[in-house]
């Protein structure tokens, strides 16, 4: 049997050429799992944690699913709370530039900030922009200032650990360099904020590698600003704030940025992540379709093909890689910044690109070879041009204030709104789903499926227990931590809201007091409690269903213990695990 991890599986193949396979890979085109798969003469098993479109063009349409929500649900990972919008002045109104006004200009190939010619036209930025094509220090100052009130990076053992996404390397050493100067005022160490990009210690990566395993392994950092280096690939369990200081259009690589905080952490007591979303990212991706394939490597340098073309003769084969340099170019030339192009025209002997492109597709194929080779170093010095450094970026120095700190509720702006959207529902719904009805009335008959179900079907609706226990938090002011039984009973039937860990530790409680245990089954009622304290339904089916009693016998055994008494005491401890006052009629 192969089993082949298909989550990368987006470059559809490509057979590559006679020439190409002097200077190419053919796994450069072609997708690595199939390359694999189709070696191996056995039974194929593709799993992915990200499924896409792309996937099942090479794998086929997938036959078993099992979704984040559904782990989360079974408690294989933990969940996200409502989303932090952060908004401000000029992330709500952007950035405008009147015709006349002169701007800072950041030069991405010189490092150079000057002053522009007077502008010819208006000039608008939005958020989905900032820290991309504008710079703009004041709004990246004042959210981080923000988000820093929430966060503690000196108590990483108890709070988690911060990843914090970033547009470029640049934008990373600004977010570092704000927060550093927000801690400072604390005596928070530099070195609890990190960048953790691929140019740390000069690029060397064996000292990028170091970096990952400090923000692992160790306490500090216990912040790491990042750009694509921790989107994929590693996993630090006590990750529980996610920051996005950037937009992205991918839902594919925006659901492996969340997957960074997903994973269960039980020696910080890890129940939950949040997302602080000051750029919008968030909202934007609901209508984004999956990614559409990439037919093949976008990454083939200038230098490659040029090599390419050193090593060929053959006139057919010397064309076909000219159109593919020429085309490269055409692509290029459009997002060259004037500073870019007057190095370019400079390198060329007076031509911009499309003059050259011009020249080249008048030569003979021969002659054209040796006029791009000729060319190299300007070749050399576009692909070293980050895709969006290109272009002029203009630096603000727009002064900006936080206008906005709210928590997202999906349709709902309010957490009273999405309360009462709750609690409509479950009236609504009460005599419909089955589980509402078994919960309101009769909850000792619950069992693990039904509540799985009736947690799915809630979820689709976009109601979870982390964020109606956060809606009750900013509504009360009052943690409670209530389970989603406890929340049903409170909206459906007036019951007394209490956490989870009282309502378990109350009806536990109740029994030791009602019954004369020995110490063997004095022990057994703990393991039932400390079952119930990760769970919510508790009933005979457990003891043979469940691992943690499986293990020693089952119900058939554990009954021996109890003197053959274990279901009327199950039944004794469901009644007062619901005993909560509410009003069933």
């Amino acid at each position: 049997m192969t089993r082949a991890e298909a989550h990368r599986g987006y470059i559809l193949d490509k057979e590559m050429g006679d020439t190409e396979i002097l200077y190419r890979d053919q796994r450069d085109y072609q997708s690595k799992y199939r390359s694999v798969i189709e070696y191996f003469d056995a039974v194929k098993i593709a799993l992915t944690a990200t499924p896409a479109l792309q996937t099942t063009e090479i794998f086929g349409q997938p036959v078993f699913k099992y979704t984040y929500r559904e782990a989360v649900i079974e408690g294989y990972l933990v969940d996200h709370d409502a989303p932090h919008h952060l908004e401000t002045k000029l992330s709500t109104g952007g950035i405008h530039y009147k015709s006349g006004d002169t701007v800072m200009i950041y030069d991405p190939v010189t490092g150079e900030i000057t002053n522009s010619e007077l502008l010819d036209d208006e000039l608008d930025f939005d958020v989905e922009q900032f820290n991309r094509q504008v710079i703009t220090e004041n709004f990246n100052k004042t959210v981080l200032g923000e988000i820093a009130r929430d966060i503690d990076p000196e108590n990483p053992e108890e709070q988690g650990k911060t990843l914090i996404y970033a547009v470029d390397d640049q934008h990373a050493d600004m977010i570092v360099s704000i927060l550093r100067d927000i801690y400072s005022e604390y005596g928070v160490s530099n070195e609890a904020i990190m960048k953790i990009t691929g140019s740390v210690g000069g690029g060397n990566p064996k000292k990028v590698q170091e970096a990952i395993k400090r923000f692992k392994n160790e306490s500090y950092p216990s912040i790491a600003v990042t750009v694509d280096l921790l989107t994929t690939g590693i996993d630090v369990p006590e990750i529980t704030t996610l920051v996005f200081m950037r937009r992205v259009k991918s839902r594919i690589l925006f659901e492996q940025m969340l997957g960074r905080a997903t994973r269960l952490c039980p020696k910080i007591h890890k129940t939950h992540f949040e997302i602080y979303d000051p750029v919008g990212v968030y909202d934007s991706l609901n209508d984004v379709n999956t990614m559409k394939p990439v037919v093949v490597n976008p990454t083939t340098s200038f230098t490659q093909l040029l090599d390419g073309l050193s090593e060929i003769n053959d006139d057919k084969q010397v064309e076909q890689q000219i159109n593919q340099i020429i085309a490269k170019l055409q692509r290029k030339k459009r997002n060259m910044s004037p500073k870019m192009m007057d190095y370019f025209i400079s390198m060329t002997d007076g031509k911009d690109p499309s003059q050259l492109i011009m020249e080249i597709e008048k030569s003979d194929v021969q002659e054209a070879k040796n006029r791009l080779l000729k060319y190299r170093d300007v070749f050399k010095m576009l692909q070293e041009t980050k895709a969006n450094g290109s272009r002029p970026v203009v630096v603000s120095d727009a002064e900006d204030v936080l206008t906005e700190h709210s928590r997202g509720y999906g349709n709902a702006e309010k957490p009273e709104d999405y309360l009462n959207a709750f609690s409509r529902y479950i009236q609504s719904n009460r005599n419909e789903i089955a589980a509402l009805n078994i919960i309101c009335t009769r909850p000792k008959d619950l069992t693990r499926k039904d509540l799985k179900d009736l947690r799915l079907t809630l979820d689709r609706e976009g109601f979870t227990t982390q964020q109606l226990n956060t809606a009750l938090y900013e509504l009360t002011n009052e943690e409670i931590m209530a389970d989603i039984i406890s929340l049903i009973r409170r909206y459906a039937i007036g019951s007394t809201l209490i956490s989870h860990e009282a309502r378990i530790h109350r009806a536990v409680e109740k029994l030791r007091k009602k019954h004369n245990f020995s110490k063997q089954e004095q022990s057994w009622i703990s393991r039932i409690e400390k079952y119930l304290l990760g769970e919510s339904v508790m009933n005979i089916k457990v003891f043979d269903e469940d691992s943690r009693f499986a293990s020693y016998g089952g119900f058939k055994k554990i009954n021996k213990v109890f003197q053959n008494n274990l279901e009327s005491i199950v039944l004794e401890l469901n009644e007062y695990l619901y005993d909560d006052g509410g009003n069933v009629a």
